[in-house]
């Protein structure tokens, strides 16, 4: 009788999950953007979902997925941090070129922007945590489980035009962001232009990137502003973590 009633009760608790799962989906702009941007065969199985309020305020740009297409793979506004309340503020431009190589997720209130020449390439079980804000004008490529802490910035511009006051010299206004596979990187790190790091990186909370460090070791730990070298041989337990990290974020 026990194992009865416990049978039950969890083909209810997971029938009460799928309704609240399915609540929390904007299907209105989820319909909208799988069908306006995708061929007919990838539409239809809905691989972008959009939960909550969201601002498409432009999306002309090209979308492609260069993985198998599978249902909610790339969630926009998806649950998975510790807070559950969001302001409403979420919003895409797309111009340029965006880039999904498997599942993604964003947080809540996310900024997204590709400017028409850009180029944003978003690794596999690559995220961006809650209020966090992607520009990008020229190239900005995110490593598979490259993830993001909330209120990150990854900029690849400066936006403005600085010159050299005594040569006259133009510096370049923008330069590409490249962050490796299996990055784990904290919140409220700012990742700017020119941008590189290593496989296995780890980059410690309120951090500022704004260099090539590629050439140091993998399994080493960034810190400071502007960051450096901390700490070599420490890494986040992919391993350990990978199963039970892929189970979580993936929609069912």
């Amino acid at each position: 009788m026990a194992d009865i009633i416990k049978n039950q009760y969890d083909k209810l608790r997971l029938f009460f999950y799928k309704i609240r799962f399915y609540y929390s989906v904007n299907w209105t702009k989820t319909l909208y953007f799988n069908f306006k941007k995708f061929p007919f065969a990838t539409a239809k199985k809905l691989p972008v979902f959009f939960y909550g309020k969201v601002k498409l305020t432009l999306i002309t740009g090209e979308i492609e997925i260069a993985a198998p297409i599978l249902r909610g793979m790339i969630g926009f506004g998806q649950d998975y941090e510790m807070n559950t309340v969001a302001s409403g503020i979420a919003e895409i431009n797309i111009t340029g070129k965006l880039v999904f190589k498997g599942q993604v997720q964003f947080g809540k209130d996310y900024f997204i922007y590709v400017g028409k020449d850009g180029y944003c390439e978003l690794g596999h079980m690559a995220s961006l945590g809650s209020n966090s804000k992607l520009t990008c004008i020229e190239k900005v490529v995110l490593g598979d489980y490259a993830r993001f802490g909330p209120e990150s910035q990854i900029i690849d511009t400066n936006f403005h035009q600085m010159i050299d006051t005594s040569t006259g010299e133009r510096y370049k206004i923008t330069n590409a962001i490249h962050i490796g596979n299996y990055n784990y990187v904290g919140g409220r790190v700012s990742v700017m232009a020119g941008t590189h790091t290593p496989d296995y990186c780890t980059i410690a909370s309120n951090s500022l990137c704004n260099k090539d460090y590629s050439q140091l070791e993998q399994n080493c730990l960034l810190a400071g502003m502007p960051a450096k070298l901390i700490r070599t041989n420490i890494s986040r337990d992919w391993e350990g973590e990978r199963k039970v990290l892929d189970a979580f974020l993936t929609v069912q």
